[in-house]
């Protein structure tokens, strides 16, 4: 028997996002991956993007009224719920069901009040109990998870991403380019990436900064420029919005180094395509961050300027002379989409075997 598995694409309608680079790497690792004589997948994509796994899969086109009627479950032994705001769950039906949560970064959002956090967080629950397995990108996510949800001793499995990374072999210099050694950070910018403790780094010295990423939060972005005013550094920070895959490439390959502060992180996919070209990181060490940075890393222990200073300064030294690229390298390899891939598969197949 050939099990059907419904695997929810939906997000990648949204580019220059975390969730569309899921979706994109793990449907193009698990089309790889499958065993047509055991299962086959069917993923759940906007119109435009049918095709986009090859042709030894299926799709099923995603429109807007499926949030009201979700496509047919009764040809699927397992459903496949990527992320955790999904509009899109079965709650009704033997379908089993596979559930990945990235973050509850809902619950340290100080925007949000003590209703909205009850209001997620009972949606999650709700979620949860039906899923057959549940499954974090890492461990801090399930540890986190665990201090609001009841798991109800549901089976849990921690899949890691892997790395976005396929090297352009021509690239081609971005328009926008530093004109001194320059810090690189990417991301939504947004305060939970906590970007605007970076420009105390320009202090001192003669390097720019390259923050790239769409602006969600205007007035966020406020908060990074005044930062920059206050340490004197506004013209030394370039602001490169949204970026093409050759440029965010350029930038990594070029910058002398990869900072990124978030303090609300379930993974954190720029890390490991900055450690994929070899490049030093200096990470907050709260969330998921040392979890995926691990010893070859460097990290802010708090957000005060000297502090942080003194980090990236004695950071780079160290890096400069243990020859440090071929550690971080090795560290990145270590996340594979075709590792994920097959754990994800037998997540599956342990729920039809």
């Amino acid at each position: 028997m050939c099990n059907k598995i419904f695997i929810d694409c939906e997000r990648l309608k949204y580019e220059h996002t975390g969730l569309y680079h899921f979706c994109l790497h793990l449907g193009k690792a698990l089309s790889n991956k499958m065993n047509s004589s055991k299962e086959l997948f069917s993923f759940f994509v906007p119109p435009s993007y049918k095709g986009i796994f090859g042709n030894n899969v299926s799709y099923v086109k995603q429109y807007s009224f499926h949030k009201f009627w979700l496509p047919s479950k009764k040809t699927f032994q397992v459903w496949h719920a990527t992320h955790q705001g999904t509009n899109y769950y079965p709650y009704r039906g033997k379908i089993k069901r596979v559930f990945t949560i990235h973050d509850i970064n809902f619950m340290y959002d100080e925007r949000k009040s003590s209703k909205e956090k009850n209001k997620y967080l009972k949606e999650l629950q709700k979620r949860i109990d039906q899923s057959d397995h549940i499954t974090t990108i890492s461990k801090f996510v399930l540890q986190d998870i665990e201090k609001y949800i009841n798991l109800e001793n549901k089976k849990a499995t921690v899949i890691y991403s892997g790395c976005n990374m396929t090297l352009i072999k021509k690239m081609e210099q971005p328009i926008i380019q530093p004109s001194k050694p320059f810090l690189f950070t990417i991301g939504t910018i947004m305060s939970k990436k906590n970007f605007h403790v970076l420009p105390a780094l320009l202090k001192n010295n003669n390097k720019e900064l390259v923050i790239a990423g769409i602006v969600q939060h205007k007035d966020y972005k406020e908060k990074i420029i005044k930062e920059a005013d206050k340490h004197c550094v506004r013209d030394r920070i370039i602001f490169t919005d949204s970026i093409s895959e050759n440029d965010k490439q350029w930038y990594y390959q070029n910058c002398e180094a990869f900072v990124f502060p978030s303090i609300a992180e379930g993974f954190g996919f720029p890390i490991i395509e900055a450690m994929y070209f070899g490049k030093p990181v200096f990470l907050s060490k709260g969330t998921s961050l040392p979890e995926i940075g691990g010893e070859v890393a460097y990290y802010f222990d708090n957000f005060d300027p000297e502090h942080m200073q003194e980090v990236l300064e004695k950071g780079l030294i160290h890096y400069q002379e243990t020859q440090a690229e071929a550690k971080i390298k090795q560290r990145a390899s270590l996340f594979t989409w075709e590792k994920a891939a097959v754990e994800y598969i037998n997540v599956y197949r342990s729920l039809y075997n």
